[in-house]
């Protein structure tokens, strides 16, 4: 081999692991909202136009999930949790009574973590875990996919749409999973980017957050969907949130009296 030839052999050996890892790590990029809603309206969850879909990741938690339950009963309003497999399995009838009440499922990783190494088949495998987990408990499959930290991975990617799922991430949150959150601060975030076909992000627990932050998103819960309906807009699940979804529940019309 000449050096040249030599030189080249060593230089591939560098480049390829490092576009390996940047074609793993590239689809991250959406967690930028700018370019998340600008070029793949889709994955933001962008849905009717005079419909927002409410959602929450991080559960199921029995501190905190019922009360989240309650809340949402009183308003007359339904929405997608987005469930950690691992907390599924250990909580089946919290799950069973989620769905029961109207809500429906979708996925948020077997377990919470960062993504930061490919893992194609463990990913797949995490992914179809769950999916079998929620459809074993419910009797429904899941149909969407929201990775843990809103971070979107290659691997993460192929993993869902082998297993049938839709990624949705959001356009909008309420910044709720930090010590600081308040319940004039978590509306005020949504708030801030809240509009007609937008999905808004909370968290029904602190699994994975500061510990007691959920009492924040909960205290603020029905002002957010106040907000939506005092702007002409039906708030629900991700299910009736997509051109082809059946119309639901949280319209305003259907509100309770204040």
């Amino acid at each position: 081999m000449s050096p040249v030839s030599g030189r080249a052999w060593r230089t591939a050996a560098v480049l390829l692991p490092a576009g390996a890892a940047v074609a793993h790590i590239g689809p991250a990029v959406t967690w930028l909202p700018g370019v998340r809603l600008l070029l793949f309206p889709g994955l933001a969850g962008t849905g009717r136009p005079r419909h927002v879909a409410l959602t929450f990741d991080d559960g199921p938690d029995p501190e905190s999930t019922p009360h989240f339950l309650d809340t949402l009963d009183v308003l007359g309003v339904r929405a997608t949790f987005f469930v950690v497999g691992e907390h599924a399995v250990r909580h089946p009838e919290l799950v069973r009574e989620t769905v029961r009440r109207g809500h429906e499922l979708g996925v948020h990783g077997w377990t919470h973590d960062r993504p930061w190494r490919p893992a194609f088949a463990r990913d797949a495998a995490e992914v179809a875990r769950t999916v079998r987990a929620v459809h074993g408990l419910t009797g429904r499959r899941p149909r969407w996919y929201r990775p843990p930290y809103g971070i979107l991975t290659a691997s993460r990617w192929r993993a869902a749409r082998r297993a049938g799922l839709r990624t949705v991430l959001w356009s909008a949150w309420g910044r709720d999973w930090t010590a600081d959150a308040t319940p004039a601060s978590v509306r005020a975030r949504v708030a801030a980017d809240l509009r007609g076909g937008g999905t808004v992000l909370l968290h029904d627990s602190d699994h994975h957050s500061a510990p007691g932050c959920w009492q924040a998103t909960l205290a603020a819960l029905p002002a957010i969907v106040q907000d939506c309906w005092e702007a002409g807009l039906t708030v629900g699940p991700l299910r009736d949130h997509v051109p082809d979804g059946a119309g639901g529940r949280g319209r305003p019309d259907h509100r309770p009296s204040p």
